[in-house]
């Protein structure tokens, strides 16, 4: 009798441990999972925070181009509400300060794989706003070229971002 409760004994720790180890196993594919997951958030994360600091840079400089439009698209603007050529050169200087401060962006460190892409972005943004500078130097302006540009911008961008399976962001509504 006591040779058989021996026998079960064994029998059952061996059962016990053979779940104990494949539950490990499991805990041990679960945790690179995460730290796997935790590698993709960082650069879902990383994306997100240069989006915003990209936004923060154009939005620190452009704030005359931002009024002088706002007062040149104002629907029924009477006349002495239109933007003066004094407005215009501010817009001017406003967009030619944003495309010098695109120019001189660095991607982050912890973005290299996706270095060339954002730059290829940034590099759009910069021209379109050098574009609108130039343009503000006329009597006329006109930005159709300036926005085709910055859309392009904005596609590449949208591009990294969805190929990281986020939404593309709007740099347009973020800046304007």
């Amino acid at each position: 009798m006591k040779k058989f409760l021996l026998v079960v004994s064994a029998i059952m720790m061996a059962f016990g441990l053979t779940a104990c180890s494949s539950n490990n196993e499991g805990k041990t594919d679960k945790k690179e999972a995460k730290e796997e997951a935790a590698t993709k958030v960082d650069i879902k994360k990383e994306l997100v925070r240069f989006y915003m600091d990209l936004g923060n840079k154009i939005n620190a400089k452009d704030a005359d181009l931002n009024s002088y439009v706002a007062m040149a698209t104002k629907e029924d603007a009477k006349p002495e509400e239109l933007p003066t050529a004094e407005d215009r050169a501010k817009a001017s200087e406003s967009a030619a300060a944003v495309a010098s401060e695109l120019n001189n962006y660095q991607i982050p460190a912890s973005l290299k794989d996706k270095k060339a892409d954002l730059e290829a972005a940034i590099k759009d943004f910069a021209a379109s706003y050098q574009a609108k500078a130039e343009e503000l130097k006329k009597d006329t302006p006109n930005f159709d070229a300036a926005t085709a540009t910055f859309t392009q911008g904005e596609e590449k961008l949208g591009k990294v971002f969805e190929s990281e399976k986020l939404l593309p962001p709007s740099v347009d509504k973020q800046v304007n």
